[in-house]
């Protein structure tokens, strides 16, 4: 009777060692880096790794543009407001007819407009002084604040 149990209890070892064997090759081909879910995993990490860079990118260049389009929105308003100020100023201007107004004598108009007129025309060299050199108004390149 020890002897057929000895043998029942071999065959047992055996058929479990057998069943380990094909459990440890299963799990190799399940976790295989190039056929197996191991490369699927793999892969997924790398792509997600992939996509937080290139969001962390695109993040930084939209806080980038944000900065750019608050600071011109500001000089936008800023100027807006210059010509408002301009607009409301040419209201006060007194238009050019041939009314003198009433507070001066016409006299001392005339000798005002004669001593502006003097001024305002500068001599040969100062001409070219007073004359603007270069561009009053600069556009700006906008392929320096475009996004990549």
């Amino acid at each position: 009777m020890e002897i057929i149990a000895d043998i029942l209890l071999a065959a047992g070892a055996l058929g479990a060692g057998f069943y380990c064997l094909v459990l440890s090759r299963r799990l190799k081909r399940f976790n295989d880096l190039e056929k197996g879910v191991g490369g699927a995993v793999a892969v997924l990490s790398a792509q997600v790794d992939d996509l937080n860079k290139s969001l962390q990118s695109a993040q930084q260049v939209s806080d980038g543009s944000s900065k750019a389009l608050q600071q011109l929105t500001g000089r936008a308003e800023t100027v807006a407001q210059r010509l408002e100020l301009m607009m409301a100023s040419m209201h006060d201007i007194p238009e050019a007819g041939p009314a003198a107004p009433a507070g001066k004598p016409p006299a001392e108009d005339d000798a005002m407009a004669a001593a502006y007129e003097a001024d305002s025309q500068p001599s040969g060299e100062e001409q070219d002084e007073a004359k603007p050199s270069g561009l009053m108004f600069v556009r700006h390149n906008r392929s320096q604040n475009r996004v990549a």
